[in-house]
């Protein structure tokens, strides 16, 4: 490489998860799949020969030296024994294998762990002052960190500060996740490889916190938003530009959307931070749903209406466990089993899902075809609604995967309930193939989600988004946040235009220690 006679070394590592502040679940390390050496790199297309996204020039030109990641589905706020196992484990391996020129670091960016505040930009801290003591310690450069993140992340300043390059995803559902860590990679080479070191940052706060199912970048405003991204983007004097529309079921000072721009023209990323932020508040007022959305009764009466197309899916988005829900809140399905017009001569609905290890184990007892009454759910989450009794046949009991452990279908009048040992959120076809279901020809689906992942987009003939309540509520009014930085909006719909000018920081030389 043009400045370097060696191929520049990169350590790779990091800790992934949306966590609601709302929902009572805690992620503990049954929650986490801790990942290292050739696993770790697995989770890069960029770097896998047979994989399509495979960039030669990203896996050729460095060598990559996975240390350790720990990824969960999302979940609530994570145990501190847990955050902190993972810190000292990549701290300890940052000095075991430096020094590096580059640091691959992949987070979400709404991970909470109870007891602290902003621990991405402390685990960022705990991974720059390592590498810094690594560099030191051998008379090595100063290492670049380049961050992978989710747009759904909280990004404060000092999370900004202490990264030197930063991506997020452009896209909602997030189609592009590989091609976002790709791009953080490719961003992070070419600095090595021309020796410009970090370039100059520029972050705007915007005051503005949003649930993802109203920000999809499938419809306008976030689509036209984020489309002006690679324009920006394709500026001489810029490296990058990302918006983090933030997460909002969380409850802290960070909970805002961002916009970062990096590039050797502070200037410009500075002006171009401050447009792009313009654009998410401008538009704060325009953001809507995805789907139409509407509490669960008026979503069952149009999914019941005569001649309403099939399959007609309706998301359970208030215990959305890719979101953070629990899953196991029972509010949607009590409702169902009770309702009259799910009898036996009711539309076939299948129901996903419920976590019940007891309950599942119970059916694999009794037996396919076995006549059961249990009580199912609520473990975890009974602040919404107690455990639901379902009182019907045992219709499959299958070893599911290994997200769901083992599985079982009840079948109550025409409603057939997945429940499932483990968390488990049924977004793929595949999804309910393992539990011994197919949904091509149900009348009804009910899922917990919030806007429809790709599968299960093209599937639905037609669908609501049901606002039933859960650890990641619609509502974020009712939710009751009292640690975010206030005014902001939806929460004061009637404050002054905020200040949107840029906070730049300086670029760092190569030769910085």
């Amino acid at each position: 490489m043009s400045s370097q006679s060696h191929r520049p070394r990169i350590g790779m590592g990091g800790m992934s998860i949306e966590s609601s502040n709302f929902s009572p679940h805690r992620s503990g390390f049954d929650a986490f799949n801790f990942t290292r050496n050739g696993e770790l790199l697995s989770r890069y297309t960029a770097l896998q020969p047979v994989s399509s996204g495979y960039s030669p020039e990203v896996a050729g030109t460095a060598e990559w030296f996975p240390l350790v990641h720990a990824r969960s589905l999302p979940g609530g706020m994570v145990l501190p024994e847990v955050y902190e196992a993972l810190k000292s484990e990549l701290v300890e391996m940052i000095h075991k294998s430096g020094p590096f020129d580059g640091f691959l670091l992949d987070i979400h960016g709404a991970m909470t762990v109870v007891g602290r505040e902003d621990a991405e930009a402390d685990l960022a801290s705990a991974v720059r002052t390592a590498l810094n003591e690594v560099s030191a310690r051998s008379g090595s450069p100063r290492t670049l960190i380049s961050a992978t993140m989710d747009l759904h992340g909280n990004v404060s300043a000092d999370l900004v500060a202490v990264c030197d390059l930063m991506t997020c995803y452009r896209m909602a559902p997030h189609e592009d996740e590989q091609e976002t860590k790709t791009r953080a990679m490719k961003n992070l080479l070419v600095r090595l490889a021309d020796g410009t070191g970090a370039p100059a940052k520029a972050h705007v706060r915007i005051p503005v916190l949003l649930p993802g199912e109203k920000t999809s970048t499938r419809l306008d405003p976030a689509k036209r938003i984020y489309d002006a991204i690679p324009r920006i983007e394709a500026l001489d004097g810029i490296v990058d530009a990302s918006i983090w529309i933030g997460y909002a079921w969380a409850d802290e000072p960070r909970c805002y959307a961002s916009v970062v721009v990096t590039g050797d023209d502070a200037r410009l990323a500075g002006d171009k931070a401050s447009e792009l932020a313009r654009s998410v508040w401008e538009a704060r007022q325009d953001f809507r749903f995805v789907a139409p959305a509407a509490p669960l009764e008026e979503c069952l009466s149009a999914a019941l209406e005569p001649g309403a197309a099939r399959p007609f899916v309706l998301s359970d988005s208030g215990d959305n466990p890719t979101a953070g829900g629990s899953g196991d809140v029972t509010w949607t399905l009590t409702q169902l089993v009770k309702d009259a017009r799910f009898g036996e001569a009711g539309p076939r609905t299948v129901v996903a899902s419920v976590f019940d290890a007891d309950a599942v184990a119970a059916c694999h007892d009794a037996g396919v075809g076995a006549e059961v009454e249990i009580a199912v759910g609520a473990g975890v989450d009974s602040i919404h609604a107690g455990p639901v009794t379902l009182a019907g046949v045992v219709l499959r009991a299958t070893g599911g995967d290994d997200t769901s452990g083992r599985v079982a279908v009840i079948k109550v009048g025409s409603i057939e309930a997945i429940i499932t040992e483990r968390r488990k959120p049924y977004h793929r076809i595949s999804d309910f193939a393992a539990a011994g279901l197919t949904v091509f020809d149900a009348d009804i689906l009910v899922v917990k989600i919030g806007y429809l992942e790709p599968e299960l987009f093209e599937l639905a003939a037609d669908w609501r988004l049901a606002l039933t309540p859960g650890g990641v509520d619609q509502d974020l009014i009712r939710l009751g946040h009292r640690k975010i930085d206030r005014p902001m909006f939806p929460f004061d719909t009637d404050m002054p235009s905020p200040d949107l000018s840029a906070t730049v920081y300086a670029a760092v030389s190569a030769g910085a220690s």
